[in-house]
């Protein structure tokens, strides 16, 4: 351990697995107090398990990022915990459909903008009313390579993410004096299980492997020791940014 966030409190959501699961896994390594936020309570569980065998202060909390009285649930139950919040990181997300624009159904597109972006929009409401109660904090949206450029088969998604990155760009600019900063990240095709769709397809795994120029995706670590930077003191004069962490895709 570094203790790169030792002591500071973060709030994690779509914790229970992938990306989630692997930052809070960092933050608890760097010394943070941790809450693991997720639908899926038997995941969330398995990641608290293995966060309190490493020593480290951390709760699960079962919330869905749509609802806005889960989102101050949960965020009000991770301060009566452990004292404050410094650090959010919002990366509760789904897929939605790969299908042409024509064939979307308006209940489709709803689902994936009330998780992806309202759900961030939400959480970020939340997390800066009570950074401004309990001094600064650092807020780390995790978009995708899709909010920084068009996606050819779910134009909802790359909506949602083109969105979140607006949201953070908008916070950032908004709540900076008050020593809150808001990043993004944008992954490219990271191993989780969200991409495991992707990645069962032999055409379009190979497809998408030719435009990570490294050769390969990427690891749920190194998103989050991305996010981890972000919410410390080396990232002291970082903000409003939309960080690419995908390979050289975007290139």
């Amino acid at each position: 351990m570094t203790g790169l966030l030792k002591g500071r409190v973060a709030f994690i959501t779509g914790g229970a697995s992938g990306i989630g699961a692997a930052t809070a896994q960092i933050f608890a390594r760097e010394g943070a107090k941790v809450a693991v936020v997720d639908m899926d309570r038997e995941g969330g569980q398995e990641v608290l398990s293995v966060l309190r065998s490493s020593g480290a202060e951390s709760i699960f909390i079962c919330a869905d990022v749509s609802l806005e009285q889960d989102v101050q649930m949960a965020l009000q139950q991770t301060v009566n915990q452990f004292g404050r919040l410094d650090c959010a990181i919002n990366n509760a997300g789904i897929n939605g459909q790969a299908k042409p624009i024509t064939d979307y159904a308006l209940d489709e597109w709803d689902r994936v903008m009330s998780v992806n972006l309202t759900g961030v929009w939400l959480c970020v409401q939340e997390e800066i009313r009570q950074m401004l109660d309990t001094g600064p904090g650092s807020i780390v949206n995790v978009a995708s390579g899709a909010g920084l450029s068009g996606h050819p088969a779910n134009a909802p998604y790359s909506a949602s993410k083109h969105g979140v990155i607006g949201i953070t760009k908008s916070a950032a600019i908004q709540y900076g004096s008050s020593g809150i900063r808001v990043n993004a990240v944008c992954p490219g095709v990271i191993d989780t299980p969200l991409a495991a769709r992707l990645m069962g397809d032999p055409e379009l795994s190979s497809r998408l492997l030719t435009r990570h120029v490294l050769g390969r995706f990427g690891e749920p670590e190194e998103v989050g020791e991305t996010v981890a930077w972000l919410c410390s003191d080396s990232a002291s004069f970082v903000t409003g940014a939309a960080i690419p962490v995908d390979g050289g895709y975007l290139s």
